[in-house]
């Protein structure tokens, strides 16, 4: 095995092989956020919380909200740090921590972002994640070869236009 990244998935969606026996990530689309030496950083867009919702996340986090976020979805971002919260989002892309994953959408994790999704204020197009899905290094390349997940490139209608629950199917088309 050699020592360099096989292919970086940064901007792709990683999907689970059908059958995978990992609850975590049966039948999952991941968006890749990074993938370097270091390992790889992604989070799953197709579980939503059964339980939070997106008043109950901004009173946990005393952050003043409008009642329009009172059924904004919060999706189970993977099962490293649950209790981290994440935006992946389209433009702007001025706040205080945000790193670029695309031309169209970039990752987020500091209080500013959050605050103005409270007041219905962020970017068009968002969604808050607790939690994320993490590889160490190398770790996500060996999984690729040993054909665990499957890739496709990234696109803003799943990101953000589709039901939640078609993702999986409607990212699988865009392999064959």
């Amino acid at each position: 095995m050699n020592d360099s990244l096989s292919q970086n998935m940064k901007g792709k969606f990683l999907l689970a092989m059908p059958g995978l026996p990992d609850p975590n990530f049966a039948q999952t689309v991941t968006c890749m956020c990074e993938h370097n030496e270091s390992g790889a950083l992604g989070f799953i867009v197709n579980k939503v919380h059964p339980l939070l919702t997106g008043r109950e996340l901004f009173d946990d986090l005393n952050i003043p909200c409008t009642d329009g976020v009172d059924k904004l979805d919060i999706f189970l971002g993977g099962p490293v740090q649950p209790s981290g919260v994440f935006v992946l989002h389209g433009p702007p892309f001025k706040w205080n921590e945000t790193l670029r994953v695309t031309d169209w959408l970039a990752l987020s994790n500091s209080r500013d972002i959050l605050e103005a999704i409270a007041m219905e204020k962020g970017p068009e197009s968002s969604m808050i994640l607790l939690g994320c899905a993490g590889w160490g290094p190398l770790q996500l390349d060996n999984e690729l070869l040993d054909n665990a997940w499957l890739t496709c490139d990234m696109t803003r209608d799943i990101m953000f236009s589709t039901r939640t629950d078609h993702k999986y199917e409607k990212a699988m088309m865009l392999i064959v």
